[in-house]
């Protein structure tokens, strides 16, 4: 009985599952964007059906001592952003290297939302996080952000879980196309659906959880 019970929430959090994607790069084209595609063209052919990208382009959140978010004052860019992720169960971070660290957008955001206005955005999710290169890099950003994030969730008194499995998108643009759409080594099609299905398993495991605990 027990087991029947679970596979029912199973399969409820795997068809309601609402997923953000953030490609958390303010270039234009950028290679996080395109990972960021791959990553909603995989998810799409797995049968998830309410994902949302948000691109950092159109970034226009004030540094932190030079300005704050208002919820009453908010950009179309920070409505978008906030909104996608307000309403995600599973939020991947799609975060280039610059000089071995992640990008000063990507920093700012998340401590310009972790403060009394926003905490919530860091309460009841699950986290996954990608580092992308042009070349062999991604690996540090990845690990900075998953720190950035606990430290946030456990600064908030939040219950969220960063998915202990990063990703290193290497030689981005060889492997991607401008769509998102996979022309590489296949070891860099395998290694990438490997961490989508491993990071929407933590999701729907942690939901499942809370449900049961909601019964």
């Amino acid at each position: 009985m027990m087991l029947q019970t679970v596979l029912r929430l199973y399969r409820f959090v795997m068809y309601s599952m609402t997923i953000t994607i953030v490609a958390s790069s303010p270039r234009t084209g950028s290679n996080s964007l395109r990972f960021a595609q791959y990553l909603k063209n995989i998810l799409t052919e797995s049968g998830h059906d309410d994902i949302r990208l948000v691109d950092f382009a159109q970034y226009d959140i004030p540094f932190v001592g030079t300005g704050s978010l208002q919820p009453n004052q908010l950009t179309p860019f920070q409505q978008e952003l906030i909104s996608a992720w307000e309403a995600a169960d599973l939020v991947f971070f799609a975060i280039p290297e610059y000089n071995w660290t992640t990008t000063p957008q990507f920093d700012n955001a998340i401590h310009q939302l972790g403060g009394p206005a926003f905490k919530h955005l860091f309460n009841n999710k699950v986290f996954a996080v990608a580092g992308v290169s042009s070349g062999r890099g991604g690996r540090q950003p990845a690990l900075n952000a998953g720190m950035v994030l606990n430290k946030i969730i456990s600064f908030t008194n939040s219950f969220s879980v960063v998915s202990p499995k990063i990703y290193e998108s290497h030689e981005t643009a060889i492997n991607l196309d401008e769509g998102g759409h996979f022309k590489g080594h296949e070891v860099y099609e395998k290694t990438t659906r490997a961490f989508v299905d491993y990071s929407v398993s933590v999701a729907q495991r942690w939901a499942a959880a809370n449900l049961v605990e909601a019964k």
